[in-house]
């Protein structure tokens, strides 16, 4: 398969709880007017960028019934959803982020937990 512009990151799977960000240029300010001063990106080591891809989310344990053990294991494990979504403008701790160049992009893997305000361009 060739990788093109449009496909490039369809071979990336994002797992668990972590959200893939392609991090703006500090200067940038949303449309809505947010806007981190340099002084607290420096001092909170405090990234901002755009959610490209989200992993499924926390696993959730399945039922322990001893009883049903002859149904075999059919079921798929099922996952609590992350709040992150494609598109979201993410401000994250640079602390709980992986930095990561592929294809010549810099991006960051970012947990969940690291993530402290989305902004949805949508209503919510």
């Amino acid at each position: 398969m060739k990788i093109t512009p449009d496909n490039k990151l369809k071979k990336l799977i994002v797992v668990g709880d972590r959200v893939l960000i392609k991090p703006v240029r500090q200067s940038d300010r949303t449309e809505s007017g947010l806007y981190l001063p340099p002084g607290v990106q420096e001092k909170e080591k405090i990234q901002s960028g755009y959610v490209i891809k989200v992993g499924p989310g926390y696993p959730l344990p399945l039922p322990a019934d001893e009883d049903e053990l002859w149904k075999g294991r059919e079921e798929q494990v099922k996952y609590l959803p992350l709040q992150a979504q494609e598109g979201d403008l993410a401000i994250f701790l640079q602390k709980g982020a992986i930095e990561v160049i592929y294809e010549g992009e810099k991006y960051f893997i970012v947990p969940q937990s690291s993530i402290l305000m989305l902004e949805r361009e949508e209503e919510l």
